[in-house]
């Protein structure tokens, strides 16, 4: 499976149209969208996040080895060793290239600055998705020291954004910012910005401490990749430690005993060509990734239930990541490793 998520996160990344942009020109000197000029580092994969996100994909499959250089001498599938080269070794090498080609101090200087100069540009999803790419090459020094400037901008956008904004935005897509400062906690708190964390954590607690009980009856709608409920409830996990069983228990009192029980189904996805369409099918990936988080925090029948909801839901939509159009293809991988692998 490793090889399939590098070939199809790579052919995604290499793919430079279509393409939207998100781009706001500041006059008619300021039109040309070409990808490549417009974004050196992040281009490809329709848009800036999902470029993001693939890369962070790619860095979580190579896991360990991702900035790793393979000595040929020292390897008997080397290529002119005149033995066979594995086609995972390939795909390796190829995801590779790609992210050095990518991820240099000249890229990430135009990318840094063009966030610099855009406050709010992909606020708050596309950030998220940047620091988290920043957190996973830390131990990395080549990818780790061009992505430093980047992660200083989005630092500063997220620490005078907070303040200035009252109430969350609570829908399913992009700008829902539980599912941003979810992120953002997690990727902060890697690179050790304690500063961050903390306006993080106290925004969270601000905006959602006191809700509850979640009105579920509406979810989703047509175009959701995240559950509003869902994704606040993990949020909250990572931030009130041992409050939280309480506060989930307001929350969303009965999950796991039949209440909310429709999230606990894979959603209906009637076309899955059409871009807002196939948001669905990561929600399906997003429910499975938040229901196994929240299981670690209910008793084991309901938790049992969860898990049991999160595995239908991944099989429902695993094969649309690797073989389906490329509205659900140039950005799922990174929502299945989500569900599979990564945990809050």
């Amino acid at each position: 499976m490793n090889q399939r998520l590098l070939r199809i996160a790579t052919e995604v990344l290499q793919r430079p149209y279509p393409y939207s942009s998100g781009h706001v020109a500041t006059g008619p000197h300021d039109t040309d969208i070409t990808p490549q000029r417009l974004h050196p580092a992040f281009h490809g994969a329709l848009d800036w996040h999902s470029s993001v996100h693939m890369q962070w994909s790619l860095v979580q499959l190579l896991g360990e080895d991702a900035g790793a250089t393979r000595d040929p001498d020292s390897d008997a599938y080397a290529v002119g060793a005149g033995l066979p080269v594995p086609d995972q070794w390939v795909e390796a090498q190829v995801a590779r290239q790609l992210l050095d080609e990518r991820l240099t101090p000249a890229n990430l200087a135009v990318e840094a600055a063009y966030l610099r100069e855009r406050p709010g540009f992909e606020r708050p999803y596309g950030w998220a998705w940047a620091a988290l790419l920043g957190a996973a090459v830390r131990e990395h020094p080549q990818w780790s020291r061009a992505m430093a400037p980047l992660l200083e901008v989005i630092a500063d956008h997220v620490l005078a954004w907070l303040p200035r904004q009252a109430y969350p935005i609570r829908h399913g897509k992009h700008q829902n910012d539980a599912f941003g400062l979810l992120l953002l906690h997690r990727a902060f708190g890697e690179l050790g910005r304690v500063d961050v964390t903390q306006a993080v954590a106290a925004r969270a607690v601000d905006w959602f401490g006191d809700d509850g009980p979640a009105a579920t009856a509406d979810e989703p709608s047509g175009s959701d990749f995240l559950s509003p409920a869902l994704t606040e409830a993990v949020l909250m996990q990572a931030v009130l430690g041992l409050d939280f069983a309480a506060w989930l228990e307001h929350f969303l009192p009965g999950l796991g005993e039949g209440a909310h029980a429709h999230l606990l189904e894979p959603p209906t996805v009637l076309d899955p060509t059409d871009g807002q369409g196939a948001h669905l099918l990561g929600l399906a990936l997003s429910r499975a990734w938040q229901l196994r988080a929240l299981a670690r925090s209910l008793p084991g029948v309901r938790a049992g239930i969860l898990l049991q909801s999160a595995d239908r839901q991944v099989d429902a939509v695993l094969p649309h990541v690797t073989e389906g159009d490329f509205m659900a293809t140039h950005w799922l991988v990174s929502f299945l490793l989500l569900a599979e692998r990564w945990q809050v």
